[in-house]
C-alpha cells in the first residue's frame, strides 16, 4: 500500500485529494490544523518541523507520495502570514521529507498552485526571490511593505511552482517525480471568502472561466490522483493548469 502525505487534508481540496488516494488504495497521512493525523501550524518553522518530525515517524521514514495542499488565500490577515504558508508551508515540508520519499516505491510530489501565479509582473515582486532564497523573515517583510496580499498569494504560488521545477531536476536522479496543479476558480470555503470580502468580492465573480462555472475540489482531486498514479511515471516537473481555461484565457499566446 503507498503511504503518501496530504497537507492541509481537512477541508476543500486537500480533502478531497485525501478521499480519492484513499479511494485508489493509499494510506493518507493528514496534516492541518485541526481534524487530522497531525495537527500542526505550518506557518512556523518550528511547526513545519514537527510536521515533518511526525510524517516521518507515521512511515517509518519510507513515504511514497508528498501532495501540500495546505494555503491561505487573499483575505489572510496579512501578506506575510500568506509568504509562510503558502511558500515555506509547503518547501519545507517537502525538503524535510526528500529522503523519505527518495526510499519509497516510485515517489511523487505534488503541489498545489494557482492560475493567479501567471498574472503579470508577480514573478518580478522583490518578495519572489527572497523566497526562492530561503529567506522567510526577508520574505515577509518584501511581502507585508506591498501592502497587497493578493500579490503575495499570487507570488508565492509563483515561486512553489519554480521551486517544484527546480526540485524536478535535482531530485530525479533519485526517482523522485515533483509537478504543480494550478487550479482556478474551485468552490472551496477559500474562494468563499473571496467572494464574501468587500475588497475581493467583485473582482472574484466577474473572474469566471471560459467554460462558464467555477471547478469543484473533486475536479482537481481526480487529476491529483493521476499525477500521483503509475500511470503518470513519466510526467515531472511539469505544472497543469485545471482552471476551465482561465490561463489559456489570461495569456492565450503563452504557454
Amino acid at each position: 500500500m503507498s503511504v503518501t502525505v496530504v497537507t492541509g487534508s481537512a477541508s476543500g481540496i486537500g480533502a478531497a485529494i485525501s478521499e480519492q488516494l484513499k479511494r485508489a488504495g493509499h494510506r493518507v497521512i493528514g496534516i492541518d490544523r485541526q481534524q487530522a493525523d497531525i495537527v500542526a501550524d505550518l506557518s512556523t518553522a518550528e511547526g513545519r518541523k514537527a510536521a515533518v518530525a511526525a510524517s516521518l515517524d507515521a512511515c517509518g521514514g519510507v513515504l511514497d507520495g508528498l501532495v501540500c495542499c495546505a494555503g491561505l488565500g487573499s483575505t489572510a490577515p496579512s501578506s506575510s502570514l500568506i509568504v509562510s504558508v503558502n511558500y515555506f508551508g509547503m518547501s519545507e515540508i517537502m525538503d524535510g521529507l526528500r529522503d523519505a520519499l527518495a526510499q519509497g516505491s516510485r515517489p511523487a510530489v505534488l503541489l498545489i498552485g494557482s492560475v493567479a501565479s501567471v498574472q503579470p509582473g508577480m514573478d518580478k515582486l522583490p518578495m519572489v526571490a527572497a523566497m526562492l532564497a530561503g529567506d522567510e523573515a526577508g520574505a515577509c517583510v518584501q511581502a507585508d511593505a506591498t501592502g497587497m496580499t493578493h500579490a503575495a498569494y499570487a507570488s508565492s504560488k509563483f515561486a512553489i511552482a519554480v521551486h517544484a521545477r527546480r526540485r524536478a531536476v535535482e531530485w530525479g536522479a533519485r526517482g523522485i517525480r515533483v509537478n504543480v496543479i494550478a487550479p482556478g476558480a474551485v468552490e472551496t470555503p477559500l474562494l468563499k471568502a473571496s467572494l464574501d470580502d468587500p475588497r475581493f468580492g467583485e473582482a472574484t465573480r466577474k473572474f469566471v472561466s471560459p467554460l462558464g462555472r467555477n471547478g469543484s475540489p473533486e475536479e482537481i482531486a481526480r487529476v491529483a490522483t493521476f499525477l500521483q498514479s503509475e500511470q503518470a511515471s513519466f510526467v515531472n516537473g511539469t505544472v497543469v493548469f485545471v482552471d476551465g481555461g482561465m490561463d489559456a484565457m489570461i495569456r492565450p499566446d503563452r504557454y
